[in-house]
């Protein structure tokens, strides 16, 4: 089995564990980064984004809901490493209205973002939203090597107040 296909096994698990812990609360499930481009390494993390409704208010008590699912992934996780995947999941859990309010991490999803799961295209409605949004502003990506930068206001003046 190849190195992706043992990636694409895994988030198979984590999804139904996701699915099972938040329940109809679950509202996206996506992956993004080197698994998410399809490009993991065997030693690469899954970087998860979770979109929860009804969350309980601070990291920490959003962290221990999300152990609960990590918790029923761990022994698949276990059993990857027998099979030369050293991996671990790192989610970042927000809500439908956190999504709303934006992020720049959501600026590198545009392109790496495999969705998972998405009640109701949630998520893939607010990627077209900001991808529409960033061509508006005439916003850029560079990519210099195996990193990138944007440029989100080419015409930019100096005190102008913008938000993407």
């Amino acid at each position: 089995m190849s190195l992706r296909q043992k990636f694409d096994m895994l988030l198979g698990e984590i999804l139904a564990h996701c699915q099972a812990v938040y329940g109809e609360r679950l509202v996206t499930c996506a992956v993004y980064g080197s698994v998410g481009r399809g490009t993991p390494r065997p030693d690469s993390d899954v970087d998860l984004l979770v979109i929860v409704d009804d969350l309980p208010a601070g990291r920490v008590k959003r962290v221990q809901e999300f152990e609960k699912a990590e918790e029923r992934v761990a022994p698949y996780l276990e059993k990857l490493k027998f099979e030369g995947l050293s991996t671990c999941l790192s989610p970042v859990i927000k809500t439908p209205a956190e999504v709303k309010e934006g992020s720049l991490l959501f600026l590198d999803m545009l392109e790496d973002a495999r969705i998972l799961y998405d009640k109701g295209d949630f998520f893939a409605s607010y990627l077209l939203q900001l991808k529409d949004r960033l061509e508006r502003l005439g916003a850029v990506k560079f990519r210099r090597g195996n990193s990138w930068y944007w440029v989100l206001k080419p015409d930019y003046r100096f005190g102008e107040v913008f938000r993407i």
